[in-house]
Formats: C-alpha cells, sequence, structure tokens
C-alpha cells in the first residue's frame, strides 16, 4: 500500500472509533448502556441489522466463493424476505411488549429459568466462536499486508472495537454501522466499477456475463431437490428460512440492534428495510468476485491466491521440479486466455456456428487450466501435508492490492475492517447484554443494582468478552472458506434454539420440562447428522427446529404438562 492508502485507511478508521464514542457519551444507566434508551429511528435499525449481518467475512470471502463456485451461495439468502416478514408478526410485538433487555427473558415467562438459561448459553457459545472468526477474517488482510503475524494482526482489530464498545455500549456500535454501511456502499460500487474498467475495451458486462457462464459461475438459482447439494432453491427457501428466522428472530446480537428502536412499527420498518435491499446487496457482491473471475480469464492468475502457502510450499519442494509444474500451469493459462478473448469476440459475430466452436474450445481451455491447478494443489499437498490450500478468503484482497489505485486500495481496505468491527462490535454488545441481564442478574447476583455498578458489570462483561473473541480469532485458521465456516457453526444451533422459540409462540401444551429435554436431544441429532455428513448445512437447521418442535409435543403426552401459557 502506498502513502496515501495508509492515510485514508487510517483516517476512516479512527474516524469511525471517535465517532461512535462520541455520539455515545454521557451513558448513565442500563438501558442506555444495552438499548440505547429505546430512541433510535428506523434506518438506524435498518442499517444496524444490515451491518451486524454484514461482517468483514462478506465482502472478503464472498467475492472468492463466486470466484471459486458461482453465484449459487446468493440462494443462502432467498428465505430472508419470508423470515422478516413472519418476525414482524410474530416475535416483534411480543419482545416489544414484554418490554425485555434479550430474547430469552420471554423463555422464562413462557416456560422456566432453566429454559432460559440453556438457550442463552446456547446463544454465548455460538456467538462467540461466530464472533471470533469475524475479527479473524480482516486480521487475514492485515497480516497479508503488511507481512505480520497473523496474531499481531488480530490483537489490533481487536483491542480497536473493544476500546468503543466497552465505552459506548449500543449507542456506539449503531451510530458507528450506520457510517460504515454508507462507506461500504460507496466502496463497493467503486470496487465494481473498477473490475470493469480493467478489463479490455470490446469486453463489458454483458460479454462478462457470456464468459463467466460459459465457465459455470452464473449459476443463479438450482431447482434440484437434492439434499446433499449445498445451495439450491429449496435449500434457501426452507433451510434458510429457519436460519434467518432464527438468527434474527433469537439470536441477541440482531435482537438487540431492533430493540432500540422507538416503537413496533419503527423496528418492523427497519427489518423489512434489510428484507429488500440485502438479496440484491449479496448478489452485488457477489457478481464483484464474477467481474474478478472474468478479469483473471483473460490476465495472469497465481497459482494460489495466498503468498503465504507458496512461499511455504516452495522451501519444501524440489525447485526444478516445481519450476516445471509452474511453467506447464502458465502455458495452460495463457491458452485459456486467448480461447476466452476468442470467445468474447466471437460473440461480436452473431454466427451462432463460430460462438459454439469458441465456446466449446473455452470450456476445454478453462478446464485444462483448472485440472493442471488441481495437479500442482495435489503435488504440494504431498510434500506438506499440514499446507491449507483453500485460497478463496485471498482471492478479492489480492486484486485489490494488486490492481486497484493508491488512495482505492486504503478505501477498500478500510471497508474490510469496517465491516468486520460493525459486526464484532454486536457480537461483543450482545454476549454483555445476555451475560448480565440472562446469568449475572438472573443467577449471580439477584440484587437491585445501582445504575453505576449496572454499567460497570456490562463494561466488564463487554470487556470479558471481547478477549474471549480474540482468543477464538487467534485459533480459527484452516477453516476453508470463512462465509461458509460462520454459517455452518451457526446451523449448529440455531435451528434448536428457534424450535425452543417457536414451541413457546404455537404449542402451549408444552412446558418447560419437556420443551428442556426436547432441546438437549435436538442438539444431539443436529450434531450428529453434521458429523455423519447426512445433509449439508443449511438443512441442519430445518432438523433442529423439526426436532425440538416435535419431541416436545410428543413428550407432552408422556410427562404431565404444568401448561404454563405466555403472559
Amino acid at each position: 500500500m502506498t502513502n496515501l492508502d495508509w492515510w485514508v485507511l487510517f483516517a476512516t478508521l479512527s474516524g469511525i472509533v471517535l465517532y461512535g464514542m462520541y455520539k455515545s457519551r454521557g451513558q448513565k444507566n442500563l438501558k442506555g448502556y444495552l438499548l440505547a434508551d429505546k430512541q433510535l429511528p428506523w434506518y438506524h435499525v435498518a442499517l444496524s441489522v444490515m451491518a451486524t449481518q454484514a461482517s468483514a467475512i462478506t465482502f472478503l470471502s464472498a467475492p472468492g466463493q463466486a470466484f471459486r463456485d458461482g453465484m449459487s451461495f446468493v440462494q443462502f439468502y432467498l428465505g430472508l424476505p419470508l423470515a422478516m416478514i413472519f418476525l414482524c408478526i410474530v416475535f416483534l410485538p411480543i419482545y416489544h411488549k414484554l418490554n425485555v433487555y434479550t430474547a430469552y427473558q420471554f423463555l422464562e415467562k413462557r416456560f422456566d429459568v432453566k429454559t432460559r438459561t440453556l438457550t442463552a448459553l446456547l446463544f454465548l457459545l455460538q456467538r462467540g466462536l461466530s464472533t471470533g472468526i469475524t475479527i479473524y477474517a480482516p486480521a487475514l488482510v492485515l497480516s497479508h499486508i503488511l507481512d505480520m503475524h497473523i496474531y499481531y494482526a488480530i490483537g489490533i482489530i481487536g483491542v480497536a472495537v473493544i476500546i468503543y464498545t466497552v465505552y459506548g455500549g449500543t449507542k456506539a456500535v449503531s451510530y458507528t454501522q450506520m457510517i460504515q454501511m454508507a462507506i461500504i456502499f460507496s466502496g463497493l460500487f467503486v470496487a465494481a466499477s473498477m473490475a470493469v474498467s480493467l478489463l479490455p475495451d470490446h469486453i463489458g458486462i454483458v460479454k462478462s456475463l457470456k464468459v463467466a457462464g460459459a465457465a459455470g459461475r452464473m449459476n443463479v438459482l438450482s431447482f434440484d431437490f437434492d439434499l446433499n447439494n449445498k445451495y439450491t432453491l429449496w435449500s434457501g427457501l426452507l433451510g434458510g428460512f429457519f436460519l434467518q428466522l432464527s438468527y434474527f428472530g433469537t439470536d441477541q446480537s440482531q435482537v438487540g440492534r431492533y430493540l432500540t428502536a422507538k416503537s413496533v412499527s419503527e423496528s418492523r420498518l427497519g427489518l423489512l428495510m434489510n428484507a429488500l435491499i440485502k438479496i440484491p446487496m449479496q448478489f452485488f457482491i457477489l457478481f464483484i468476485g464474477i467481474l474478478v473471475f472474468v478479469f483473471y480469464e483473460i490476465n495472469p492468475a497465481p497459482i494460489n491466491f495466498n503468498k503465504a502457502a507458496l512461499t511455504r510450499v516452495e522451501q519444501v519442494v524440489d525447485a526444478n521440479e516445481f519450476s516445471q509444474k509452474l511453467q506447464e500451469y502458465h502455458e495452460a493459462e495463457n491458452q485459456k486466455h486467448n480461447a476466452a478473448l476468442a470467445y468474447a469476440e466471437a460473440l461480436d459475430t452473431r454466427n451462432e456456428t463460430v460462438i459454439a466452436q469458441t465456446k466449446k474450445d473455452y470450456q476445454l481451455k478453462h478446464q485444462a487450466s483448472q485440472d493442471e491447478r488441481t495437479s500442482i494443489n495435489e503435488y504440494m499437498q504431498q510434500h506438506d501435508k499440514q499446507l491449507d490450500l483453500n485460497d478463496s478468503n485471498y482471492v478479492f484482497l489480492n486484486f485489490v492490492t494488486n490492481q486497484l489505485p493508491m488512495g482505492l486500495v486504503g478505501l477498500l481496505i478500510a471497508i474490510i475492517f469496517l465491516a468486520s468491527m460493525g459486526s464484532a462490535a454486536s457480537g461483543f454488545n450482545s454476549l454483555a447484554s445476555t451475560t448480565v441481564i440472562d446469568i449475572y442478574k438472573r443467577w449471580l447476583n439477584k440484587k437491585e443494582l445501582t445504575d453505576k455498578e449496572d454499567l460497570r458489570v456490562s463494561r466488564l462483561a463487554t470487556l470479558f468478552w471481547g478477549i474471549f473473541c480474540v482468543i477464538v480469532a487467534i485459533n480459527a485458521s484452516k477453516l476453508g472458506n470463512l462465509i461458509e465456516a460462520v454459517n455452518i457453526l451457526g446451523s449448529l444451533f440455531y435451528g434448536t434454539i428457534l424450535g425452543i422459540f417457536l414451541v413457546a409462540f404455537f404449542i402451549k401444551r408444552v412446558d418447560g420440562v419437556q420443551v428442556f429435554i426436547a432441546a438437549i436431544l435436538a442438539e444431539g441429532i443436529v450434531f450428529a447428522s453434521y458429523s455423519q455428513d447426512l445433509v449439508e448445512y443449511l438443512w441442519l437447521n430445518v432438523i433442529g427446529c423439526g426436532a425440538v418442535m416435535l419431541i416436545s409435543y410428543l413428550l407432552s403426552f408422556v410427562i404431565k404438562s404444568r401448561k404454563v401459557e405466555a403472559n
């Protein structure tokens, strides 16, 4: 990075931190610290909800996901609008009516304290691990650019987020997220524009789509009902619906965002706006990955986008043999480049025969290049079995740092940092909220605390979870594509948590004992299904939720019910 890039990066990040601390000054009590006094307008809610979900993983890994596997990942979000509608109708009115700080307070009112505590603990485990991964993602960027150890990078990011989150609480999180999302949207449009401008003059967006389609990257929708296919229309609508409903309806990192709104209607507007924007935004981010893919189809691409992996393997392989293999790969790449350009030029002729011939030739050359890459990866793996060759997290980073002009590199790197800061800050804040409200004040110290004591405990809880998440980040290597890793982790818990809430809302004959047993059994079923690789991860949300509802309902006929009704 140039000096200008560093100034852009430093000014952006420091400005965000100082702004958040300034807007959240004067915190006086627990309601202000955890819920921003419930005074935020709907657009704050919308942007905060979006920023919480759109971590650095989204902007770092999603383009790489599209680069390697195409557009199919967008199907992951198809269940989101349905989940938002359901949430606005069922969850929101109850949360606002009960005037809760966390979603899990409702479960004690409906069931009992052990069900509330179990659900809160499942959330704390899942969110603590997930937030650690969101810190690890931008640390990859910093370590890559500065050539520093990943641990130092994690420490820098973690400390920066901890400072303003511990100081300002929810209000600092919300105000910074609003600015973060404005910068992020602007930067993404700049990145897409630059990706298009770097292509040859005769290859625009339409031809890029054609080239990407010929290489199998424009697989936006799959109608196959295949439980072993990660991303299909059905896994997105069904599995995605349950995952998104659980995430937005029961995960305190999101519940805490829309409980800050002035009213139910303001919360609803914020959530529905998120439903309208999220799928187009994710499509656009994946599309940037497609443009990067086309760029590297007609320009030299490294055998692995992770320079550290190449440096490591070069120390253990035979230099001459490895050089020969790389030469064969580059020859295959050159043939692929020429074939891609020939296909793009043939599209102007409108001669179907020529187009078909050049397309077939390009597809063959593309596959030959892929085969060479696979062969070299296998060769490298044979010489270093611990080598991580999954480079999808480095594709967009490599493109940004090597292809964009000075100043824009700093802006794009700042976007990745801002996204991580927003998501991590929400994670710290929600973990602290649940710890203080559902664990500390419920179990460890039941006496009434003063406002100062409440603030001190909340800040200490935020600090604790910040440190915990940094430790998780340090140990978050070798997870493959991070955007998949964090969603797999969520799918291991979200179905069970959602099942508990749906039982609370809709199956009145079930009481706390029955749903508690059902939740433990359902979580066991989910982990067994995942460990045995029975289905792809999105279906784990359906399995977990369905198991809780079915088992608890059946148990209601076996175990005597106390029929605890919701207030």
